[in-house]
């Protein structure tokens, strides 16, 4: 493909994901995979160039763009390169008309910069659009991390865990022996540090509340070495029925699954009410501690998702505590950075709820954000999270 006709394609794939976006379909990752499957005769190369286009473009701006052509036009005002390309050529964009319309705004929503946490400066925020690294977790129940950095030469150790590696961002690894026989999982290191949080080794009882498809979950049982019950729960079939065929590989064998209906999760968790000493609630949220890797998100959120995030945890908070035993913790998990997710979410609870106080995480990365600890992209090389460890008196 010629530079021009690359561009070209990149206009149309980021119109497929404004729209997706807009209607709430599928992901950017998803759209993308299917448009370069339609097409078949773009080399590994065209798609890499086309891809890198479109995730500048949408990297560019906090505001989804009303086309992709207004949002590349004002990326050509700045970019001679971009500007090239705008040739009217066959399978090219055509030349840009200087009255045409240009999307505006920066890189963040600016309705959005007020609501982060008091620790997320000017710079941390343009941090959490920054290209992100590749971490894994090495599965303790198969593998030590000196013989999987041997295979992965090019990996860092990162100290701050003990199954912790990194390789740089874009780096194709799914189809690598050490993920196909379980010894590696794909997992930020701010996830990792969340389940360390959790402090799961010697537990009888531990459920994953919101476990989705169970990244989490996997690094509890290792974590737990297969021992005690772990119970994985979630609203969602799709996301929990891939947690299955990943608990095999990984050699799991304490993982219990739970299909729940929305609005009926207490009667369904009742047997386990008061009987665990451990709950994980890694809640839905506005993803905003993941824009380095999911920056079209961006263009998913508005005031009134977020309030409904927002209320969704607190019921979440509210439905786990009930599981907890006495003596027990829950541990509150967001991948975001707004207040009101995190410790704002946490002092409401503590509020409401007699009888529980926050403790220790026992996590030595991150900063004190009121009863709980903030990661950030800038400070601590993760992505961006909030998490609390409560006690039930």
């Amino acid at each position: 493909m010629r530079p021009a006709a690359r561009l070209q394609s990149a206009i149309e794939l980021v119109d497929q994901i404004i729209l997706a976006a807009r209607d709430g379909g599928a992901s950017a990752d998803q759209i993308a995979k299917r448009f370069f499957a339609e097409r078949r005769y773009a080399g590994s190369k065209d798609r890499r160039a086309v891809r890198d286009l479109a995730w500048g473009v949408i990297r560019r701006f906090g505001k989804r763009p009303a086309t992709a052509r207004s949002a590349f036009a004002a990326m050509a005002d700045v970019d001679p390169e971009i500007a090239d390309l705008f040739d009217g050529s066959d399978y090219g964009p055509a030349v840009i008309d200087p009255a045409e319309a240009r999307s505006t705004g920066g890189a963040l929503p600016k309705w959005i910069k007020p609501l982060f946490s008091a620790v997320v400066d000017e710079a941390e925020q343009a941090s959490l659009l920054d290209r992100a690294p590749m971490d894994l977790r090495v599965n303790a129940l198969k593998a030590r991390r000196a013989e999987v950095a041997a295979l992965l030469p090019e990996a860092e150790i990162l100290p701050a865990l003990d199954f912790a590696l990194r390789l740089p961002g874009g780096t194709a690894i799914d189809s690598h022996p050490a993920v196909e026989n379980g010894q590696v999982e794909i997992q930020d290191l701010g996830s990792q540090l969340i389940v360390e949080a959790c402090q799961a080794k010697g537990l009888g009882t531990v459920l994953d509340l919101c476990a989705g498809a169970g990244g989490k979950t996997l690094a509890l049982a290792a974590a737990m070495r297969n021992a005690g019950r772990l119970i994985a729960t979630d609203t969602n079939r799709n996301r929990l029925d891939q947690l299955k065929p990943r608990a095999a590989r990984a050699g799991a064998t304490n993982v219990e699954t739970r299909l729940l209906n929305p609005n009926k999760e207490k009667d369904m968790l009742s047997d386990l009410k008061g009987g665990c000493d451990l709950v994980l609630i890694d809640a839905p949220c506005s993803g905003s501690g993941t824009w380095r890797r999911n920056p079209e998100t961006r263009w998913r959120l508005d005031a009134a998702r977020l309030k409904r995030v927002v209320d969704e945890q607190a019921k979440l908070m509210d439905i786990g505590s009930e599981m907890v035993a006495r003596g027990g913790h829950l541990v509150y998990a967001v991948c975001s950075l707004i207040e009101n997710e995190g410790k704002g979410q946490v002092a409401a609870f503590l509020k409401s709820h007699n009888g529980w106080r926050a403790v220790e995480t026992g996590v030595s990365m991150g900063r004190a954000d009121g009863d709980g600890v903030l990661l950030t992209p800038l400070h601590d090389t993760s992505d961006g999270f909030f998490f609390a460890r409560l006690q039930k008196l």
